[in-house]
């Protein structure tokens, strides 16, 4: 029993510090631009570190619930998932709310609050929105051509990596605890997605994926565009299937792979916000042309389509000859 005692102790601590030291970064962009905020009123635009809305407010959020873990696993049991998961959630809202109140100044723009700022680096790489040439073909103001309704596009990310870094936490610590290693396989598979997600985030941050503010966009820019559409939506998937692990082959699956294909499709709904009503487009001929009045393509139907086909064949894959289950 002591030794079992210790063990979720030391994963615990464990889990609690990878966390903080992976947030260090965004954590301190958060300090540093409300210390300008509290100091001035404002932040100067030069001095915006980029994309602190999401990133702090999840990094304030996994800090908060995977110090919980402990107590939310004795208080509330076989809900602890699910109470972690609400909390999380709430925390991350709370805090994402407050940060977008601060106000970020620039010479073209003037006044502009963090979410109209952020929705302006958003549409092509950090380097070109700091050029004079870029700035002037922007046209109307940031408060006439913002739309809080884009926020879907940064909500659904922020919300999907609370939720999956919560449930690995949670799923490692239950695994340790009971001794049991039968979701082993899903939590690998999980933990894989999860960060091969995160990192793609954290390439998007620093680069906008090359983008140029053009709706024709380069073939690297399409391929990174892409793989960040399929693997956003194999992160809900692979979370679904680690929860439905355990059910029928095919509902184990299935699911996993509806869930995947709707969270893409309303990554696109979320990219159409921020455009305008407007899709990037991937390319020249009938696959990246849109179909009609449907802004969407031939292409973008098709990623839409492979993050649920790999999520389901990802699924099959670790489920046969696991000796826990009856495929």
């Amino acid at each position: 029993m002591k030794k079992q005692t210790l063990t979720n102790r030391s994963y615990y601590f464990l889990s609690l510090c990878v966390i903080a030291l992976l947030s260090f970064y965004p954590l301190m962009m958060g300090v540093q631009i409300l210390t300008a905020y509290l100091k001035e009123g404002y932040v100067h635009a030069a001095d915006y570190p980029k994309y602190v809305i999401p990133y702090t407010p999840i990094a304030i959020a996994l800090i908060l619930s995977a110090a919980l873990l402990p107590l939310a696993i004795k208080a509330c049991k076989k809900f602890a998932l699910l109470a972690l998961s609400v909390f999380g959630t709430g925390a991350f809202l709370l805090f994402e709310l407050l940060f977008e109140q601060v106000t970020v100044f620039s010479i073209k723009e003037g006044l502009a609050d963090v979410g109209s700022w952020q929705s302006y680096l958003c549409i092509a790489t950090p380097e070109v929105v700091t050029t004079i040439e870029y700035r002037e073909t922007i046209g109307a103001s940031l408060a006439e051509r913002y739309s809080p309704v884009f926020k879907i596009h940064f909500y659904l990310i922020a919300i999907l990596i609370v939720l999956a870094v919560i449930g690995l936490v949670y799923g490692y610590a239950k695994m340790i605890r009971e001794k049991n290693y039968a979701r082993k396989r899903p939590l690998l598979l999980q933990t894989t997605v999860v960060c091969v997600f995160i990192g793609l985030c954290i390439w998007a941050c620093f680069t906008a994926f090359y983008r140029t503010g053009e709706i024709n966009i380069s073939p690297v820019s399409s391929w990174l565009m892409s793989v960040f559409f399929i693997v956003f939506g194999m992160t809900a998937g692979s979370y679904a299937g680690s929860l439905l692990y355990f059910k029928k082959p095919l509902v184990s699956r299935l699911i996993p792979a509806i869930i995947a294909v709707a969270t893409t499709f309303a990554m696109y709904v979320g990219e159409l916000f921020l455009m305008g009503g407007e899709l990037f487009r991937f390319g020249s001929g009938f696959l990246f042309k849109p179909l009609g009045n449907c802004p969407f393509a031939w292409i973008d139907f098709a990623v839409i389509v492979a993050s649920g086909a790999i999520t389901y064949f990802i699924l099959a894959m670790i489920r046969k000859g696991d000796r826990h289950i009856k495929s």
